[in-house]
């Protein structure tokens, strides 16, 4: 299995990809109109025998108290349901953190299973007093400082089309 950045002639399989792991097309929906609207973004597959087979997505965010931060939100990630569970998902993450770093990136926010991200560097956004625009329990949103002591207390908003989900 490899891991590369989406090309064009991947859109119709990571739709897929979305489309299945997720209830519903609304994910699917939303990487669209990210490709379309957001400036910059980290998108990687996951290929295994020339089929793809797993997607992250990463979208600008800011940060109320350091609006000069360049700073990334990791959604969505989805992997096929039958190749899911066996590390894709994991590679995916820490090759596009290793690319937001190469990229110069000061840090990444993410909304998710508070068991899953830590053990990629993710802590509670509260112990830097940040919340998110959104209404979400304080253990599942989670900041990662690419860059040492970025995080200032303030509020997170994510690029304008995440809320249309």
């Amino acid at each position: 299995m490899k891991i590369r950045a989406e090309s064009v002639s991947d859109k119709k399989a990571v739709y897929e990809i979305n489309k299945q792991a997720f209830p519903g097309d609304d994910e699917a929906k939303l990487v669209d109109a990210l490709r379309e609207n957001a400036d910059p973004i980290v998108s990687l597959v996951a290929e295994l025998k020339g089929q793809v087979i797993g997607h992250i997505l990463f979208s600008p965010v800011t940060l109320s108290s350091r609006p000069d931060l360049k700073l990334m939100g990791l959604a969505p990630m989805a992997v096929l349901p039958e190749f899911q569970k066996q590390g894709i998902g994991s590679k995916l993450v820490n090759e596009s953190v290793s690319k937001c770093k190469d990229l110069e990136f000061a840090g990444i926010v993410v909304l998710g299973h508070p068991d899953y991200y830590p053990k990629f560097g993710f802590v509670p956004s509260v112990n830097f007093g940040i919340k998110c625009t959104y209404d979400v329990p304080d253990e599942a949103f989670m900041v990662l400082e690419l860059k040492e002591g970025v995080f200032k207390a303030g509020v997170v908003s994510y690029h304008p089309e995440f809320d249309n989900l």
